[in-house]
């Protein structure tokens, strides 16, 4: 039974998934040749890939820039407390909707910049807000 069992789980988490790992490994080495990533430890690596989950909320309202609003506008004010009593997966969930991602970017929060945008419509009880993930934009009628 030992023999069974342990041949079994070589096979489930080594065997079946050899040919897939490689074909993965062969194309993430093109993308990233391995003299660049060794040069890693496996957290810096992991942080690198995944980005950081170590969350300062105030520093990322703090890093917003404003088009066509004004910090003290009441829409801003009121983005900012909804948002601050938001649970802590909604915040990410914002996150993820606003760049694509959950998570901060390796560079770390305080490099990380986005936009708060008055799409300028004229009726803005018709519109919801909308985001450009590739620009950090996140357009939010008044």
């Amino acid at each position: 039974r030992k023999e069974f069992v342990d041949l079994y789980v070589n096979y489930m988490l080594n065997e079946s998934v050899q040919k897939p790992f490689e074909d993965f490994k062969r194309g993430f080495s093109r993308g990233c040749p391995t003299k660049m990533w060794k040069k890693f430890l496996p957290g810096e690596l992991q942080t690198v890939l995944e980005g950081h989950v170590n969350y300062d909320w105030h520093q990322l309202e703090k890093n917003v820039k404003y088009i066509r609003y004004q910090k003290s506008d009441q829409t801003i004010k009121n983005f900012w407390n909804v948002f601050h009593r938001l649970p802590e997966e909604k915040k990410k969930m914002f996150l993820a909707f606003l760049s694509g991602s959950d998570r901060i970017p390796a560079t770390g929060l305080e490099y990380f910049v986005f936009y708060i945008a008055d799409p300028g419509t004229e009726d803005p009880d018709t519109y919801h807000p909308f985001t450009n993930t590739c620009s950090l934009v996140l357009s939010l009628p008044r």
